[in-house]
This record gives C-alpha cells, structure tokens and sequence, in this order.
C-alpha cells in the first residue's frame, strides 16, 4: 500500500534519502498552520475573533460557486 502514495518531493535528512507523500505534506502544513495560530492568539499578537473573521472573508473570497462567478461585474 505504502507504494501507491504520490510523492510531492523528496527530501534528505542527515544523509537519508525519503520520500514525502502529498498527504504527509499536507498534514505537516496544517499542523505547523495550527501551531502558528495557536501562538499567535496565545502571545496576544492577534485576536481570535479577528482572525475567525478573516477566515470567513478569505473563504468567501476563494470558495466560490460556478454561479456566483458568472454575477460577478467584469
């Protein structure tokens, strides 16, 4: 099974050749997303309110639906 995985890139650790599968990347993506957030709201750099905030403008802005592109104006 562990065959089948896609690899996004490759990687070499003290001189060790391996291979990093597009789902391993994207979980180390969101778990460092997470953490940076977490720190962010703990040391009071941004508000978590602020920032749920900006997820819903960002999501609006980039998850659009086939028809809400064709009312948008040139």
């Amino acid at each position: 099974m562990a065959d089948d995985k896609k690899i996004a890139l490759k990687m070499v650790v003290d001189g060790e050749a391996r291979d990093v599968s597009y789902e391993e990347l994207a979980l180390s993506n969101n778990l460092a997303q997470e953490a940076l957030v977490r720190l962010l709201i703990e040391k009071k750099v941004i508000d978590p309110k602020d920032f749920l905030d900006m997820m819903g403008k960002v999501k609006k802005e980039r998850y659009r639906t086939p028809e809400s592109l064709d009312k948008q104006e040139p």
